[in-house]
């Protein structure tokens, strides 16, 4: 092989390894971008002309979101809100915003023992806000992409892309949003109830079912208990480890069920509902499955669901 014949090879894109496709139905997902960039590499092989693979590099070093290229984000602070689950804020240069639309998600690029991983996370900071976005995330034991997220420390660079996805939110087109949410299936609920919240003519009624394993383990509990003062928002907490309501303060005890979401408790938070609902949901792929069965059963159809 000769050496200019190694000096394409050296520069081919490589093809994403499994572990690097987040799953989220991304467009362009990262077998998307390879096959650009590979159509990209070929054509300039072709003409043997090395200057027509910069253009992606130009790219990338642009500070904004881009949905192909991976842009750095420095991390300004990691707050601790329970054991295993943190708050990371970033800094956007100068006053400028990710602009993202409701619930849309971003794409974190993480390296762990020389292998690639890419995870979605939607952001829990408003669209719009101005200098920064903030994610929250839970980090497991055993997981590849925690084990990198672990690491971070103020001032580091993080690489994100996107957006993604996203709810097609119109203040007032629902009469009320069921939003059914696990966990760090929280994050893409908040963006939508800030901005109900935060527009006076939007007259949608919520209702937030935040499903956690204990009372310490509900994230963010000031900002939920503040949009629960709005005349339009209900929050409920359903937690599966805790036994009993006595412990809980008494603000908490009235809205807050023990044990797990079911069938039954489904059909009673539906029939509490002051309009018929259009239902969010967020969570693993075993509680989303098991969402989507209940509300059937409450005689809810798929088209008035969505599934983030």
């Amino acid at each position: 092989m000769s050496g200019s014949e190694q000096d394409w090879l050296a520069l081919r894109p490589r093809e994403p390894s499994p572990s690097q496709c987040c799953g989220g139905g991304c467009k362009p997902c990262i077998y998307d971008v390879y096959e650009k960039e590979l159509a990209q590499w070929e054509r300039a092989k072709a003409k043997q002309d090395k200057s027509l693979l910069t253009e992606k590099r130009e790219q990338s070093s642009n500070s904004v979101l881009n949905p192909d290229t991976f842009t750095a984000f420095s991390v300004s602070s990691v707050e601790q809100l329970t054991e295993d689950t943190y708050q990371y804020k970033f800094e956007l240069p100068g006053n400028s915003s990710l602009q993202l639309s409701l619930g849309q998600h971003i794409v974190l690029r993480g390296v762990v023992n020389g292998l690639e991983v890419q995870r979605a996370y939607t952001p829990i900071s408003p669209g719009n806000a101005e200098g920064y976005f903030e994610v929250l995330i839970k980090c497991y034991e055993a997981g590849l992409m925690s084990q990198y997220i672990k690491t971070w420390k103020k001032g580091d660079m993080v690489f994100w892309r996107g957006p993604f996805g996203g709810f097609p939110y119109q203040p007032n087109k629902y009469g009320e949003l069921l939003m059914l949410a696990s966990g760090t299936g929280l994050a893409p609920m908040l963006p939508i109830l800030q901005s109900i919240t935060d527009n006076e003519e939007d007259e949608t009624f919520v209702t937030l079912v935040g499903c956690f394993p204990t009372f310490d383990k509900i994230y963010l509990k000031p900002l939920l208990q503040d949009l629960a003062r709005y005349w339009n928002i209900r929050i409920f907490y359903i937690l599966s480890q805790e036994t009993s309501l006595e412990k809980l303060p008494w603000s908490y005890q009235e809205n807050t069920y023990t044990g797990r979401l079911n069938e039954d408790l489904m059909k009673t938070i539906i029939n509490s509902c002051r309009r018929r609902p259009f239902v969010l949901i967020c969570g693993s792929s075993a509680f989303n499955e098991d969402m989507t069965r209940y509300l059937k059963a409450a005689g809810i159809e798929e088209n008035s669901c969505f599934v983030f």
